[in-house]
């Protein structure tokens, strides 16, 4: 007997974009010529009760690439730091734990979830349990979530998809409240350019009729992510961290020219990894 599916119709706003993030990763790793191995996700897409068509033509490889970016980077700590907690803030429906656990960096590290309950009771329901994974039902705003990790072996923090829908005191707050917290830790963040940011203030950003992108108050260019080094103290270094490779000619060339030539900076997302002194 098949089990009924998991009713997540009742998601709205920044918390219904984790479902967009999962249906463009589950489409792409669905694919003969996938660039990202996920089937967790494609699992969780056929488990979930909702209308996944509102969110329009998802075959893109830009949610995939952004994961597999943040997965390098927390694989990266996971090499030096074995043992080390890995704490997913608004982690949302992403699938890291799983495919990092499949991975090359042992079964020792943790993972600590932190999101509002909704989505936390949505992935309790789905997905796979493990003895490693703990989890905060709660905003990343309220701090609390910092008492209940572990940081003896290492912090390694995900603003996957998060920081964008902050208002900026909040996002800077919150980057200076881990970097206070967590020295020896590292954490990694992104943010679409100003532009991008800027049309979905201004409502302009609709994949379909039926779906319009959440406002996102927060944007800072890649130079203003570097100088945090000195403006938020206790980062000791920020490193803009380039897209990993997609598929096709095209996209790769933009992908490398964007990263590397300074009069495109303005114009291409943020992707940052800060260390903790």
């Amino acid at each position: 007997m098949t089990s009924p599916r998991a009713d997540a119709r009742s998601l709205t706003g920044v918390s219904e974009t984790a479902l967009l993030t999962l249906k463009v990763r589950a489409t792409e790793a669905a694919r003969d010529d996938r660039i990202i191995d996920d089937p967790v996700a494609v699992d969780l897409v056929d488990a979930i009760d909702f209308d996944f068509a509102k969110f329009g033509f998802v075959g893109r490889q830009d949610m995939a690439l952004r994961a597999l970016a943040f997965d390098k980077q927390t694989r990266r700590y996971l090499r030096d730091h074995p043992a080390a907690t890995v704490v997913a803030l608004a982690e949302g429906l992403q699938t890291s734990f799983y495919r990092l656990d499949n991975g090359d960096v042992g079964h020792e590290f943790r993972w600590h979830t932190v999101d509002l309950p909704p989505i936390t009771a949505l992935r309790e329901k789905l997905l796979p349990p493990s003895e490693r994974v703990t989890v905060s039902a709660q905003s990343a705003l309220d701090y609390s979530w910092m008492d209940a990790v572990d940081a003896s072996e290492g912090v390694f923090i995900t603003a996957e998809g998060l920081l964008m829908y902050l208002q900026p005191t909040e996002a800077m707050g919150l980057i200076t409240e881990c970097a206070r917290r967590f020295p020896g830790g590292q954490l990694m963040f992104d943010l679409p350019p100003y532009w991008f940011a800027w049309w979905a203030r201004k409502g302009l950003l609709r994949p379909s009729l039926r779906y319009k992108v959440p406002p996102m108050p927060f944007s800072l260019s890649v130079a203003a992510a570097a100088d945090l080094v000195n403006t938020v103290p206790g980062v000791r270094a920020a490193h803009d961290v380039p897209m990993p490779t997609g598929r096709g000619s095209v996209l790769n060339a933009l992908l490398w020219a964007a990263h590397r030539l300074p009069l495109l900076d303005p114009v291409r997302p943020v992707l940052t990894r800060l260390e903790f002194g």
